[in-house]
């Protein structure tokens, strides 16, 4: 098992290895995608996923079968899980204010609270293609105002998005959904196309040419942030179940061989019972292959001294999620600050997190959390802000900042100043 130290360091080696070609593949899929449009996403497409297909939007029989593919018991489950992310978002929501008020007299400042135009959400295939991951990002979206919210997803096998994917998109609030994956659906999403309009912002997760891909189209468009593998941190102390931490532990390796799992416990008799039955579990799993992959290679077992080193070694991870599986893990939160998502409990594991509680599961990963949350409602809104000044008030701010010009040495800007002073001062200010 690596530590934490061995892991980054890792990382990085194995970011450099591939980051040239990586990089290089990403730049000329986007040029493909810049210069020729849709029939450079239906090469790209065919190259990279095998599938040919003539339209790129998913058509009203395609969302109609996904619909029919999926039985009651599926859909309601994804309908419910929807309604979870839409209550907690609508309520984030009724947190972001704007203001307006006279800061001295005849001085007005303000802010306002508005929605990108629009938005692109990437929903990934890949290994495990995930239910809840339209929700994730769609959901904000719309309860934010964005006016139109563009969706792509990769196909299938079959030519089109997975049916269970499919359903969610359409559910969460998706105005156009778009089966096209990978680099080039973030090409197509930024610079637009014959057929798929440019978007404002980017988000969602994906693997490591659509991290690419978000990269470096940033700027052109806005992102969420650049993520990478999924990693959990598990702090336990006497009281915690061995049992129910192998089980947790176990959940976050099958997400990938580059995961993370990770336990920090003040009890060593805990963290030893933990790795017995995390050894026992493994060999029943579905997935045990991956999870096993990614155990024995980044899976860590820190025992530390009391809670405090625990906190402390908690904040410098900067973990993904993190879940606090000790006797009162309340007492602890105001002192854990680096973090996507904080999961308090036994009965709160961060499969709730990921898929049905609410709380969005697009996080921060690789230490993001040190700056940087998760996808979260004002992911999708932009801080604006304004001002309006009366003749006295103008007069009020204007020597300080015509004083301000002439340090600086900007003298349009002093003129531009000094024009809002009455005759009186602009004569004592020369």
């Amino acid at each position: 098992m690596a530590d934490k130290g061995e892991y980054l360091k890792q990382a990085e080696e194995a970011s450099l290895e591939v980051d040239q070609e990586v990089t290089e593949s990403v730049q000329d899929i986007l040029s493909t995608v810049r210069n020729d449009g849709d029939d450079g996403v239906r090469r790209l497409t065919e190259k990279f996923d095998g599938v040919e297909r003539e339209e790129l939007r998913i058509t009203d029989d395609e969302l109609a079968a996904a619909r029919d593919d999926l039985s009651a018991a599926h859909r309601e489950a994804i309908d419910k899980t929807i309604e979870n992310v839409r209550a907690f978002h609508e309520e984030q929501r009724t947190h972001i204010e704007g203001f307006e008020k006279e800061f001295q007299p005849g001085v007005t400042l303000g802010q306002r609270i508005v929605p990108v135009e629009s938005a692109g959400t990437y929903v990934p295939g890949g290994r495990h293609p995930l239910v809840a991951a339209p929700a994730m990002s769609i959901v904000p979206a719309d309860i934010a105002g964005v006016d139109r919210i563009v969706t792509c997803a990769p196909p299938q096998p079959d030519g089109t998005i997975q049916s269970a994917q499919l359903y969610a998109m359409d559910q969460a609030g998706a105005d156009e959904i778009y089966c096209i994956g990978g680099a080039q659906a973030i090409a197509a999403m930024a610079y637009g196309t014959e057929t798929v309009p440019s978007v404002a912002k980017i988000t969602g997760p994906g693997n490591v040419f659509t991290t690419e891909a978000k990269r470096q189209v940033y700027g052109h468009v806005g992102i969420d942030f650049l993520a990478g593998p999924s990693e959990v941190l598990i702090m336990a102390d006497e009281t915690s179940d061995p049992e129910l931490i192998a089980t947790d532990l176990l959940a976050q390796a099958e997400h990938d061989p580059n995961s993370r799992p990770i336990l920090v416990s003040t009890d060593e008799a805990i963290a030893r019972d933990s790795m017995t039955e995390l050894a026992d579990r493994l060999p029943a799993l579905e997935t045990e292959e991956t999870a096993r992959d990614c155990w024995e290679n980044n899976g860590e077992v820190i025992v530390a001294a009391d809670s405090q080193e625990a906190i402390d070694i908690a904040n410098e991870y900067a973990i993904e999620h993190l879940q606090v599986m000790t006797e009162t893990p309340r007492d602890l939160m105001d002192d854990l600050y680096n973090y996507g998502s904080l999961f308090l409990g036994d009965h709160s594991p961060v499969v709730f997190g990921d898929k049905a509680v609410g709380t969005n599961h697009s996080l921060p990963t690789v230490e993001v959390a040190r700056y940087s949350g998760g996808i979260w409602v004002g992911t999708y809104l932009k801080t604006l802000t304004h001002q309006q000044a009366t003749a006295e008030g103008a007069a009020s701010i204007a020597p300080h900042a015509a004083k301000i010009c002439e340090i600086e040495g900007t003298h349009a800007h002093r003129l531009s100043a000094e024009a809002r002073l009455s005759t009186d001062e602009t004569a004592d200010n020369d």
